[in-house]
């Protein structure tokens, strides 16, 4: 059999990838009914497509000579174009699977300093070690910066100390960290006796800038014991856990800093921790609800312990 004159057809659509496909097959075997069996379709699918394609340009693309069909000039001149864009498509599809099987893509956080200094490379580190083609681009910044990157998309995902209370936010809590409280060894409170709210007053203080999580942290927790923060003498503010870290080994009073920026420095006696107790703060990872999720940022949170299990659970 062979294909539909185009005067019979009434279809005047757009041209359809469908089309080229059918086009294709059809120019490569001279054959209708060869074209059909290798796509799979019935050869009056096939006979229909390449009437509708003359129809709507109003171009002859084959001849029939007899029990076969050849391309005509307008065929030949259109079957390479027509080859041009079904493998483009292809790549494109390609593309797109890669980044559904995380073959390809990028990873965007921004994160707290304590967060990003001493807590995410683990996880970065195991994640590269798992999908070696996925870019991970991470930036620092304070806990109102991280939540901004969120909001405007800068960042997929936000890592802070605290909890942030926006609407249209997803807070999810991801670890636990101690707070501590550290002088150098000449300090008068690295003697050992325990430290109670009213002798806080009682030295000078290093701390991180205002807007940090670990700041932020500090304050609340002073807050939750009667303590106002203004009350302390202030003696410097620094814009990172390592400057407060070596401001206070330098002798520039007291800190509190997160157990795990202190403990290199405990660990010399570079430092001494200070019998006053802190509570535990939580990192919260940070998405915005209405934004896409990607399987690159859900195969990350997967390698965190407290959110696979309850990630798996659901599935």
């Amino acid at each position: 059999m062979g294909y539909t004159h185009p005067h019979t057809l009434g279809d005047t659509a757009a041209m359809t990838f469908e089309q080229l496909r059918i086009f294709v097959a059809v120019a490569e075997r001279q054959h209708v009914t060869r074209a059909a069996e290798a796509l799979n379709l019935s050869q009056s699918a096939v006979s229909h497509a390449i009437g509708a394609l003359e129809a709507r340009y109003h171009t002859k693309l084959f001849d029939r000579v007899g029990r076969r069909i050849e391309l005509t000039e307008p065929g030949r001149a259109f079957l390479p174009e027509a080859r041009s864009i079904l493998a483009q498509t292809e790549h494109a599809e390609f593309v797109l699977s890669e980044f559904g099987m995380l073959e390809r893509g990028t990873l965007r956080v921004k994160a707290s300093q304590t967060i990003a200094s001493y807590w995410l490379p683990r996880y970065f580190a195991n994640f590269r070690r798992q999908y070696p083609r996925i870019d991970v681009h991470l930036s620092i910044g304070n806990t109102a910066q991280v939540a901004d990157a969120v909001e405007t998309g800068e960042a997929e995902l936000g890592f802070v100390e605290g909890v942030v209370d926006i609407a249209h936010f997803q807070s999810i809590p991801v670890a636990r960290d101690q707070l501590v409280v550290v002088v150098a060894p000449e300090h008068p409170w690295a003697e050992g006796r325990r430290i109670t709210p009213k002798h806080l007053s009682k030295s000078d203080w290093a701390l991180r800038e205002s807007g940090s999580g670990t700041r932020s942290a500090f304050e609340h927790a002073l807050a939750q014991l009667g303590v106002d923060l203004a009350s302390l003498p202030i003696a410097m503010e620094l814009p990172s856990n390592e400057a407060v870290r070596a401001a206070v080994e330098a002798g520039l009073g007291a800190t509190a800093i997160s157990a795990t920026v202190a403990a290199p420095s405990l660990e010399v006696g570079l430092l001494h921790h200070v019998r006053f107790s802190l509570p535990e703060r939580e990192f919260h990872v940070l998405r915005h609800k209405e934004r896409y999720r990607s399987k690159i940022g859900e195969a990350f949170l997967e390698l965190m312990p407290s959110l696979a299990e309850p990630r798996r659970q659901h599935k």
